[in-house]
Formats: C-alpha cells, structure tokens, sequence
C-alpha cells in the first residue's frame, strides 16, 4: 500500500513513448472514478494537481481529446497507442490528474484507492 502524499516531480509517457510529461503532483491518495469512462478503462489517477503543474515535453501534436456527457472534462490519449496519460477534470477546469499507470517508476498495483463518484455527475446515464 502506498500513502505518499508529498508533492514530487514525476516522469511520464503513453505506451508507445510519443506522448511524454511531468507532473508536480503527489500519488497518493490514489483515486478511481465509477463514471461510464472509468469504469471502461479501468485507470488509477493521481490526486488533483494545477494545470501549472503539468509540463508536456513531447507529443503535444500527439494528442487527442475526447469529451463525453457534459463535455466538460477533457480526457486526452494518444492518437498513435490509445494510452490515457491525464485529464482535465469536470468539477475544477483548473485541476487535473495524471493515470498513475503512465508514471515511470510508479507501480499502479501498490495503492489502496477511494472511488470518485463520477456517474452520479451523469446528464444522460450510462453513456
């Protein structure tokens, strides 16, 4: 189980590696979402961190956003493997989180993680 809740600077990247960033951002307390989208891909984000935080060395060209619902929160991946490195959030378009699975040196599978309830945030159901 991981608690690290201090602020650390980590390297990250999408499967194929165009897409790579850094966050200032702790990992812990780790948080899942039971929205229609989260649920499908099954991501492990970091706590919410400001947009100043987040540094796009590479791939900007790369990515793709994808909004759903309300079409607030911006969900971007790359356009070449697919891979969910971060997202804008729906609740704070100041905030954001980063898929732990994308962090170099950061094992997704140590972390006890709480559920956002994202689905209750749903205009139009299941979608």
């Amino acid at each position: 189980m991981t608690t690290t809740t201090t602020t650390t600077t980590h390297e990250g990247s999408c499967h194929c590696g165009k897409v790579r960033f850094e966050i200032d951002a702790p990992v812990a307390p780790a948080v899942r979402c039971n929205c229609s989208l989260c649920l499908r891909r099954g991501a492990l984000m970091t706590p919410a961190f400001k947009e100043s935080n987040l540094r796009i060395i590479s791939g900007s060209d790369d990515l793709a956003v994808y909004q759903f619902n309300t079409h607030v929160a911006k969900h971007f991946f790359c356009r070449h493997c697919g891979v969910y490195p971060f997202h804008q959030t729906r609740m704070d378009r100041g905030l954001w989180r980063a898929n732990i699975g994308c962090l170099h040196g950061v094992d997704p599978y140590a972390f006890d993680a709480t559920v956002n309830d994202g689905a209750s945030l749903s205009l139009a159901g299941d979608v």
